[in-house]
């Protein structure tokens, strides 16, 4: 890893690369092209600043500050600046109730009133079943969005406040009829936390999550020094109200985090890790796997993650706004990338900003990084496993291309419908293909009798092979 630091013009830039990606040509060019963007965003636009990073698995490849934490002082924005990250408060909500479930003291399935008996919000209908964890922690339980007026009164209720608004409040929908976002949700689930673990949010959080992953910066609900000054929306005037320190108090499992694009990129690395010091694989692997969509199919939730699709990329991450400060995550999780656009001004749209991060920079270290992996050289001798084969369930066409193989089935409607077949070595492929219903991932091999392939198997299964 190797870390520079320089003064430009209006900022203070922090670099790191990491050696190899980071000095891709491609990832270095992508750099650029995106460096000359978000200057002109920031002229154009009039944003106070922003702070950035992308990153490959366990690296973070790319990280830079631009513009300013704090405008009259003229304090440059860094990859160290601190944020009220808002919204992904959640993420480690969801990741403390998962720490919790594995140790054998929740299930996702449990009522939650089952660990806060005074949860006895009235429901949406009089039949409806009690609300579990998992709902809270996949906005499918039908709670009002918020536990009173405090986005307008910037006064957060404490956690009586809480118990108070739900004594007196009914539930929007029923639970698991629509995705409806609800920071009470996960106000409830840190609540869950807290009194199954006995500590408070932010002490839990401290000792279980912060401390084993080396996230040194963040912090909860403290107004800490190196955090960046918030800035609301700009007026038509072109100036902005400075924001007040905002404490979410009770709310501070669904708002109240404080972090940095360099202690982000630790969570986010979380995510590509097998045996990782605080949640097994196969909890991380089920909290990024979608549990509910929203009406339009397009966009869901995870347990605690969103979850969106955009063209033929599904991207797991979390937004985040609060008084002053808009955040956003991005990870492509098949590729191991994700990126992070932390701003202090409250019309910066940082999905937007993210969305061009991951198809710029992002992009340029995905391909670099899968540059490494070489295939498996293709072998001329391969064209005799082309040709036909025939079961009772139907027949399949093995077609050459330009030194690969894919099969059709030639009694389809397309020959566009394809599955390829990627070498292994030793004249066995797996089976790949955009859909689950097949054998894909499995092994496809070719059983050969005096010089001749006569058989196909595709994963358990096989096919006699009739014609070259």
């Amino acid at each position: 890893m190797r870390c520079t630091l320089s003064f430009v013009s209006l900022f203070l830039v922090t670099v790191c690369l990491h050696a190899g990606v980071g000095d891709h040509p491609d990832v270095k060019g992508e750099e650029r092209l995106f460096d000359s963007w978000i200057r002109g965003q920031i002229a154009y636009r009039g944003l106070p600043g922003i702070a950035v990073g992308v990153v490959r698995d366990q690296e973070l490849i790319w990280a830079q500050g631009f513009g300013f934490a704090d405008v009259d002082a003229k304090t440059p924005m860094t990859p160290a600046t601190k944020f009220r990250m808002a919204s992904h408060s959640k993420l480690f909500t969801a990741t403390a109730i998962m720490q919790l479930r594995e140790a054998g003291k929740l299930r996702l399935d449990d009522p939650v009133s089952k660990y806060l008996p005074w949860f006895k919000m009235q429901p949406a209908e009089p039949d409806d079943p009690p609300i579990t964890i998992e709902e809270l922690l996949t906005h499918s339980a039908g709670l009002p969005r918020e536990a009173g007026p405090h986005w307008t009164e910037l006064d957060f209720p404490t956690a009586e406040g809480v118990r108070k608004f739900v004594a007196g409040h009914q539930a929007a929908y029923p639970p698991e009829v629509r995705w409806k976002y609800s920071n009470l949700a996960f106000t409830l689930a840190g609540m869950i936390v807290e009194t199954i673990s006995g500590e408070t949010w932010a002490h839990y959080l401290q000792q279980h999550i912060f401390d084993p992953l080396g996230m040194n910066a963040s912090s909860v609900d403290r107004q800490v020094d190196g955090l960046a000054t918030g800035y609301g929306r700009r007026m038509p005037d072109g100036s902005r109200a400075k924001m007040p320190f905002v404490d979410a108090r009770g709310m501070a499992a669904a708002t109240g985090l404080t972090s940095t694009v360099e202690d982000m990129a630790k969570f986010v690395s979380l995510q590509f890790r097998k045996g990782s010091p605080i949640l097994g694989t196969g909890s991380l692997r089920e909290m990024n796997r979608v549990r509910v969509l929203e009406n339009n199919w397009q966009r869901g939730n995870a347990i605690g993650f969103a979850v969106n699709r955009e063209k033929d990329r599904v991207y797991v991450g979390h937004g985040g706004s609060y008084p002053g400060y808009m955040t956003q995550t991005l990870i492509q999780l098949d590729d191991k990338v994700g990126v992070i656009v932390l701003t202090n001004g409250d019309d910066t749209v940082p999905a937007d900003i993210a969305y061009h991060l991951m198809q710029t920079v992002g992009e340029a270290v995905a391909k670099a990084a899968g540059a490494g992996a070489k295939p498996v050289e293709w072998d001329s001798s391969w064209s005799r496993f082309a040709g036909l084969y025939r079961s009772r369930n139907g027949d399949t066409q093995v077609v050459e291309l330009n030194q690969r193989l894919v099969m059709i089935n030639p009694a389809g409607t397309s020959p566009e419908i394809q599955t390829g077949l990627t070498p292994l070595g030793g004249g066995r492929f797996r089976f790949e293909n955009s859909t689950g219903g097949g054998v894909v991932g499995e092994v496809v091999r070719f059983v050969e009798q005096n010089g001749r392939v006569v058989r196909m198997y595709a994963g358990e299964s096989y096919s006699e092979r009739v014609a070259p």
